[in-house]
């Protein structure tokens, strides 16, 4: 949980109260993010954690919803 939580660090201090963040803790190291219904990133899907330029990608599409 502890990349999750600095994702959503990331997330939080580039957005602010713009967005909304919840961590679930599960088990099995399920990570998604997901903006309006719509999966940014499934890490059950994809079957690892996102790299830096995911990270990237996933605040440049809640950039551009926003």
């Amino acid at each position: 949980m502890a990349r999750a939580a600095r994702v959503a660090d990331i997330v939080s201090s580039k957005f602010g109260n713009d967005v909304e963040i919840d961590l679930i803790p599960s088990s099995g190291g399920v990570f998604e993010v997901t903006i309006d219904g719509e999966t940014l990133f499934s890490k059950k899907e994809t079957g690892r954690f996102p790299d830096q330029d995911e990270i990237d990608g996933i605040l440049n599409t809640i950039a551009s919803k926003k």
